[in-house]
């Protein structure tokens, strides 16, 4: 496949520009312009390019050495899992703000 992308036209028959404009829109999607127009909006450094797919690629390691475990048995394993957030004892908030006022 060549790199350059081919022109994306739509012939409008019988005055219905609804379909017309539905086919341009699923053309456009399929041949990689909309991709490629979002990709060239804003400069993005080769290093942070680079720090991202690497990124990826230790995310997609990590997930699929997991996957394997979880295969082999483990079932303690979780693939994303959300910070518990510490329960904050009101009580102490209630005596440290009593004791300030004082």
């Amino acid at each position: 496949m060549s790199k350059k992308k081919s022109i994306v036209s739509v012939q409008v028959r019988k005055g219905d520009i609804n379909r017309a404009l539905k086919i341009f829109k699923r053309r456009t999607i399929e041949s990689g312009h909309l991709i490629e127009l979002r990709e060239r909006k804003y400069y993005t450094k080769p290093t942070t390019i680079k720090r991202k797919q690497k990124q990826q690629a230790v995310r997609e390691e990590q997930k699929r050495v997991i996957l394997a475990k979880i295969e082999d048995g483990n079932t303690k394993l979780r693939l994303y899992t959300k910070k518990s957030k510490r329960k904050s004892n009101k009580n102490n908030k209630n005596k440290n703000n009593q004791k300030k006022d004082k």
